[in-house]
């Protein structure tokens, strides 16, 4: 029964609940007569007021570690302080440390179990804990106690809302409002709660309620909107809108809304008119184009988005910003020559060019077009001659090629740049390990690591390179493991360990860690392969035969040796 935004909503409200914007209220009680008397007194050093106002002092100064140190001592000089040690709790909550404040406030419970400042204070950690039946039974001994505690409400009900027992929720509420009278956030969750039960003329009623109350308030005007839309209410949605937008004309999400809205229903003219405004107005408000990728961008909403977006090019057809925003649209909606003509669009000027031209390489590489992409990046490099990222990404599409002299030229072109820019020589190594360059290769990749020791990728190439040589199988067994301290989950650094041990001749120990390297990375051809070489070593020729089949229906290319083994076990 559950919605995304009913979610969002509830984790909305639990934030605004915690950061002060509904207030958080402790219970109507003193603060503790012992500290509360020693207010007057002066601030000698063994004063336990000396030592809590320098924990309030430090906290302010966001030292909390210093402000814990202070509350510590100011609790050893008043050990019963129930104030000081919730203060205390919160700190440490304050720091992440969730578990500290829950063991500090269940002590106190233990001794003063009606403590409703600690009730409050174990509920909200139980709830940040996830341990929800908990914090849901706490939030209700609290409202039985004091049924004054408004947020304890808000909580409640948010919990069982997130839960789905939406009827338990509605009942918090409908209590909240009975307390509340004024409390316009308690019709708001009513009228959600009757949104979810599809009970629309009960959630119309309290929408209306919530504005009545606060005309101020968006987001109920926007799910009212919505509620509208599910009903078929044309004229409300647009009467609706209109009002948003009569309130703030520079309403962008009302505006952006609005013209969707007539384009779905027809109204084209009227659409355009919105959103060429809009293309206008992106030229000099950057929130516009912020409010479209926020909107529509990162719930992944493209066709909702090229609608808006081709519409405001009509406003700004020069905008880079636009094209360069419309561009990743057309990339996610896998239309990926609509993306790069987008792209291109993309002035030299703008604070996305370098962006769109790593974007057009990217999909040129996708597509297999690699002369495209080498024609497109020449043109680029004659505009941004000294940039080694561009030279990078020209160096890999001749190394793709097998244009290897080129790929050198261009690499080294970039490293006359960047001396010790690790990508550009680490792709060398790698063009001079394909070209057949053995030597140079292992130098390329020797430099990489004494630039950077932890560059898992040259680690683990280095070591790779020498097990496939025979030679060094010790050192590379070093290299390997310090790739793997890097990025220990990773399929093909464990596949070069595995490799290491099978040419040491432990294959046992091989296995363990190929058959770990296929479980990682289970369709790679060659780790297939690998893991099918050590079986038959190991004389489960029937295993064997079963991964050298898998790496062959894998494989694109070079398949005569694994051809080879297959009939050596099958006969066919």
């Amino acid at each position: 029964m559950k919605s995304k935004l009913l979610n969002l909503i509830i984790a909305v409200m639990v934030i605004l609940v915690f950061s002060g914007c509904f207030p958080y209220k402790k219970a109507a009680q003193p603060l503790d007569k012992s500290l509360d008397e020693t207010a007057t007194d002066s601030l000698a050093p063994e004063s336990r007021y000396y030592y809590f106002t320098e924990a309030q002092l430090q906290r302010k100064t966001g030292n909390y570690d210093k402000a814990i140190q202070y509350l510590n001592k100011a609790i050893e000089t008043d050990p019963e302080s129930t104030y000081l040690r919730l203060e205390l709790a919160i700190l440490y909550l304050h720091i992440k440390e969730k578990q500290k404040a829950l063991n500090i406030v269940e002590k106190i419970i233990e001794k003063e179990p009606d403590n409703l400042n600690a009730l409050i204070m174990y509920g909200r950690l139980k709830q940040e804990l996830d341990q929800l039946d908990d914090a849901q039974a706490v939030y209700e001994k609290i409202i039985a106690t004091d049924p004054k505690q408004e947020n304890i409400y808000l909580l409640l009900g948010g919990l069982y809302m997130q839960e789905g027992k939406l009827n338990l929720a509605l009942k918090i509420y409908n209590q909240l409002v009975q307390n509340f009278p004024e409390s316009y956030v308690g019709h708001f969750f009513i009228a959600k709660i009757f949104t979810e039960q599809n009970n629309t003329a009960g959630a119309e009623k309290e929408y209306k309620k919530t504005l009545e109350m606060n005309p101020d308030l968006e987001e109920p005007r926007y799910e009212l909107i919505n509620l509208y839309k599910t009903l078929g209410k044309e004229k409300k949605v647009i009467q609706l809108y209109r009002e948003l937008l009569k309130k703030d004309s520079k309403n962008i999400r009302a505006a952006m809304e609005l013209g969707s809205y007539y384009h779905e229903k027809g109204m084209t003219e009227a659409a355009e008119k919105i959103f060429k405004d809009l293309g206008e107005r992106s030229i000099t408000e950057q929130e516009v184009i912020r409010e479209v990728v926020k909107r529509y961008l990162n719930p992944k909403q493209y066709d909702a988005a090229v609608i808006i977006l081709e519409g405001m090019l009509k406003g700004a057809p020069d905008s880079s910003d636009l094209h360069y925003i419309t561009g990743i649209v057309f990339d996610g909606k896998k239309d990926k020559d609509k993306a790069i003509m987008h792209l291109k669009k993309v002035a030299t000027d703008s604070s996305f060019y370098k962006e769109a031209v790593v974007h057009i390489a990217f999909l040129y590489q996708e597509q297999k077009k690699n002369e495209e992409a080498i024609d497109f990046l020449k043109d680029v490099i004659k505009k941004m001659p000294d940039d080694p990222e561009i030279l990078l990404y020209l160096g890999s599409f001749y190394e793709d090629t097998g244009e290897f002299q080129k790929a050198e030229d261009v690499l080294k072109q970039g490293l006359k740049i960047d001396s010790e820019n690790t990508k550009l020589r680490f792709r060398l190594g790698v063009v001079y390990d394909k070209w057949g360059k053995k030597k140079a290769a292992i130098e390329e990749m020797k430099t990489v690591i004494h630039l950077d020791e932890k560059d898992a990728n040259a680690l683990n190439y280095l070591g790779y390179t020498y097990a496939e040589l025979g030679e060094n199988l010790d050192e590379a067994e070093r290299l390997i493991k310090a790739a793997l301290k890097q990025k220990p989950d990773d399929g093909y650094i464990t596949d070069s360990l595995g490799w290491v041990y099978y040419k040491k001749g432990l294959f046992t120990k091989a296995l363990k860690y190929l058959e770990k390297a296929v479980s990682l990375v289970p369709d790679d051809p060659i780790i297939l392969e690998h893991l099918g070489d050590t079986y038959l070593k190991i004389s489960d020729k029937k295993k064997a035969l079963q991964f050298y089949r898998r790496s062959l229906l894998k494989k694109e290319k070079d398949t005569d040796d694994l051809e080879k083994k297959i009939q050596g076990l099958s006969g066919k």
